[in-house]
């Protein structure tokens, strides 16, 4: 049976529609990164005299890229970017997995109250306490060093502890009460039973708070204050002058800050868009 004229009419329209919507999602996407590309590649002149989608006059200028990395001094920043994140991640996944693991599995008398609060400071905008915030900071020593934006990111992030808890519930109790009868205290549960049950949770809490963590600018420029602590997103700043920005230099910059996550993303996909499906059906 065939189906009817209106029926295919509406099936080719449906086809169109998707097919639109995919190519304006595909240009609102590339088209930002091909002026950045186009401006990297670009001198100042052609910047100021030229429209945003212009052609180089020379493809092979690779001089801003030159800029970038020197003057930028993006080694250094990639290097403490680096630092920050391997403690970052490190202690988010042990912070929270922790948390999550007594909030399942032990009975306090708090138990509720504890949640409700997590669940208010994910509703409180982080800007808000930062005055507050920055006097704790101070008041420790710690402003001016790596190990200031590594504890923000260790202490604040309880849609971290959330990930865990939805996975941490679906592991069964029984595990622990079989452990506990061979003598296991709840440190050595967590360590050899709960915690490599966790790794597609791992996987996802280190997916989001790594892309967080290694794009984030606002900590980074508020707490290190010296050239040589600054993160890749900090290092682009310093082509913003007073009388005007770099913007060749700042694309260039911005082109080597996007290679490494790009590569990653090209080898790890598939351990990606699984960590983001399987923490999206927990």
């Amino acid at each position: 049976m065939t189906p009817a004229p209106t029926s295919r009419r509406r099936l080719r329209a449906g086809t169109v529609l998707t097919y639109l919507s995919l190519i304006a999602a595909t240009l609102v996407v590339l088209l930002p990164l091909a002026v950045v590309l186009l401006t990297s590649l670009k001198t100042a002149e052609e910047v100021s005299e030229g429209g945003a989608l212009s052609l180089p006059g020379d493809w092979l200028n690779f001089r801003n890229y030159a800029t970038a990395f020197t003057d930028g001094h993006l080694l250094a920043a990639f290097g403490n970017t680096a630092f920050i994140l391997l403690f970052s991640l490190a202690g988010t996944v042990i912070i929270g997995s922790m948390t999550a693991y007594a909030v399942d599995r032990f009975d306090f008398r708090a138990k509720k109250a504890v949640m409700a609060l997590f669940l208010v400071a994910t509703l409180v905008p982080a800007v808000t306490t930062q005055v507050a915030t920055f006097q704790v900071v101070n008041g420790f020593g710690l402003v001016d060093t790596r190990w200031a934006p590594i504890l923000l990111y260790m202490g604040t992030d309880i849609v971290s502890v959330y990930i865990f808890l939805q996975f941490i519930r679906s592991i069964p109790r029984s595990l622990d009460e079989a452990a506990r009868l061979d003598g296991a205290n709840a440190f050595t549960i967590y360590r050899k039973i709960i915690l490599p049950l966790l790794k597609p949770a791992i996987a996802t809490v280190v997916i989001i708070k790594g892309i967080t963590t290694y794009n984030d600018f606002y900590i980074p420029f508020l707490y290190l204050h010296s050239e040589d602590l600054g993160t890749i997103s900090t290092a682009l700043f310093r082509f913003k002058g007073p009388f005007g920005a770099h913007w060749e230099a700042i694309s260039a910059g911005a082109i080597l800050v996007i290679l490494p996550t790009l590569v990653v993303f090209l080898l790890l996909q598939r351990w990606i868009y699984n960590g983001f499906a399987q923490g999206a059906t927990k």
